[in-house]
Order: structure tokens, then C-alpha cells, then sequence
């Protein structure tokens, strides 16, 4: 009887024990609220509209009028003939930049936070933070005027396509070519954010103990054998977190950058997902079918997320949940 007494006792007085943190610690927990606000009123009340993804809904229809039916946008959508281009040129701009870009603030942030000098460090951090803060619009811009060809034979192109043009003797058209696009999306990706990306990494680093680096230096450790057995364990678990994000943004490939980059001759290497559901929903107002292409999206999201969480388990990481 005592037994069954203490049993149902305890979840009582571990209620009672959690009342009172969240009264003790109120302030700490109001600051939650503007948070758990966006992510209701921005995340999870639009949810209702998965539905249109099975209706068929255009501009102007009431919604409650449209025709209901069911998985046929899907269904539509798997079999057009654009499904395996589009999710081909998703996925190699969403390769490239996990292969090629997402490396590169962890770098940048081992290379700064080997700089002592605290004056140069923080004005090279400054430098490599600007340009996260200029517009795509612009960088496109700047792209499109280093790289254009030169429409005859007597006019000039951008600099870029004048310097191959006198070292090659033809200059290369990059913003025309189907393979090349792809680079030069991927460079514009790793000129603005890759400063961005090193503050979660800096932040990290910043939380090693120093002790470490004492006991290694007196044990007679390298520089380098500290960044590989020191400061590098030290983050692996920021760049698992960071890597399980990434994947769950598998097939977001940047709308904006995209469409200001595309033109009539690359459209069919630089055509994603993110720049059909904008052509087939904002353009041609037909809602349902472009609702249901960002569902697969979402759906695939949650997989990539499930699937790389579970694999960073597998292999002695903590994962993100």
C-alpha cells in the first residue's frame, strides 16, 4: 500500500516541483513568447492550407467551392515530364552547395579562431560578414556585368569573359551555359554567406576550454595536433546539428538567386522546384497543383531530417532530437 501511495504521489509532486520553476523562472520563460507567437501565427495555422494541395483551386475560386480531388496534383506532378529535370537540377545545386559550400565556414572559423591578434581578427570577421547584408538583386547584378559576353565580335563583354577571352582565345559564356550556371551560382552562394555561417562555429569554439589547449602544449602537441584533437572534437557536435539542418532544406535551392540568374538559355538547367511552384502558382494562379509540389517538398524535407538525424546516432553523435 505504501508502494502504491509513493507511486501515485510522484507525479503529483513532480507537477508541483515544475509549477514552481516556471514561477520562479517567469521572465526567462515570457521571453519564449514572441517566438512561440511567430511559429503559431507563421507556421502552423497556415498548415490548413495543405488541403488545397488536393483541391482544384485557381485564383478567384472560393475555396470551399473548389473541386476536391484527392491525390490526382500529385499524381499529375510525378508523371509531367518535368519532374525528373526539375529534381535533377535541384539536386545538384543542393549537392554542390553541401559538398563545396557547406565546409567552408567551418574552415573560415578554424583559420579565425587561430588568429591572435584581436584587432585583425575582428576587422577580417567584419569583412567576411558584409556581404551576407548585400541584396541578391545587387550580387546578380554585379555577376551579370562581370560576366556577359560580348554581343558581336567588336563589342566588349564583362571583365571575366574578356580575361578567358584573351587567355583562351574565346571568351566563355557562362551565364549561356548549362554547366557553367551551376558554379556560378554556387560561387555567389559562397562569396556572401560564408562569413554569415562561421558566427554558429565561432560561437563554439568559443566555449573550449582553454585548459586543454594548456595540457596539450605541455604534453608538447602541435598547433595542428590541437585542431585536430582538440578543437575540432571540440565543434563536431555544432557541425552535426548544422549538417542535419542542411539536409532538412534538401530542396530549397534559393528562389530568389535563381530567377534573377535565369535566362532563356540556361532555363532548363536552372528550373527547380522552387522556381516551378512560383511559375505555376503566382503566374498561372493555379494553386492546388503548386501547393501540392511544395507538400512533396516539405514531405521529402522531414525524410532528409528523420533520415541524417538518425544516421549522426548511428555513428556516436547526439543528434539533433
Amino acid at each position: 500500500m505504501a508502494k502504491n501511495a509513493k507511486a501515485v504521489a510522484a507525479p503529483a509532486v513532480q507537477k508541483k516541483n515544475t509549477w514552481m520553476q516556471i514561477k520562479r523562472d517567469k521572465w526567462m520563460y515570457a521571453l519564449l513568447i514572441p517566438g512561440v507567437l511567430y511559429f503559431i501565427i507563421f507556421h502552423i495555422i497556415p498548415l490548413w492550407g495543405i488541403f488545397i494541395a488536393m483541391k482544384d483551386y485557381y485564383a478567384g475560386v472560393p475555396f470551399f467551392k473548389a473541386e476536391f480531388v484527392g491525390f490526382d496534383n500529385f499524381v499529375r506532378f510525378f508523371c509531367s515530364a518535368g519532374f525528373i529535370r526539375l529534381l535533377r537540377n535541384t539536386l545538384i545545386i543542393s549537392i554542390m552547395n553541401i559538398v563545396f559550400f557547406f565546409p567552408l565556414p567551418i574552415i573560415l572559423a578554424l583559420l579565425l579562431n587561430e588568429i591572435k591578434v584581436q584587432w585583425y581578427k575582428k576587422a577580417l570577421q567584419t569583412l567576411v560578414y558584409v556581404p551576407h547584408f548585400v541584396s541578391m538583386v545587387v550580387i546578380a547584378s554585379i555577376t551579370m556585368m562581370l560576366l556577359k559576353s560580348g554581343a558581336t565580335e567588336t563589342s566588349s563583354g564583362g571583365a571575366i569573359y574578356e580575361m578567358t577571352k584573351a587567355i583562351s582565345g574565346h571568351g566563355e559564356t557562362w551565364m549561356e551555359s548549362k554547366v557553367a550556371i551551376y558554379w556560378v551560382l554556387l560561387v555567389q552562394n559562397m562569396w556572401k554567406e560564408t562569413g554569415w555561417g562561421t558566427i554558429i562555429f565561432l560561437a563554439a569554439l568559443a566555449g573550449v576550454d582553454v585548459e586543454q589547449y594548456e595540457a596539450a602544449i605541455v604534453d608538447g602537441a602541435s598547433r595542428l595536433q590541437q585542431l585536430i584533437y582538440i578543437t575540432v572534437p571540440a565543434i563536431m557536435s555544432t557541425v552535426v546539428t548544422m549538417f542535419i539542418l542542411r539536409m532538412g532544406s534538401v530542396l530549397n535551392t534559393g528562389f530568389e538567386q535563381i530567377i534573377l540568374m535565369q535566362n532563356d538559355v540556361n532555363r532548363s538547367a536552372t528550373e527547380t522546384f522552387d522556381t516551378y511552384v512560383y511559375n505555376i502558382g503566382r503566374v498561372e494562379g493555379n494553386y492546388g497543383y503548386s501547393s501540392a509540389v511544395g507538400l512533396f517538398k516539405s514531405i521529402v524535407s522531414l525524410i532528409c531530417i528523420q533520415a541524417s538525424n538518425r544516421l549522426a546516432k548511428h555513428v556516436g553523435q547526439e543528434g539533433l532530437f
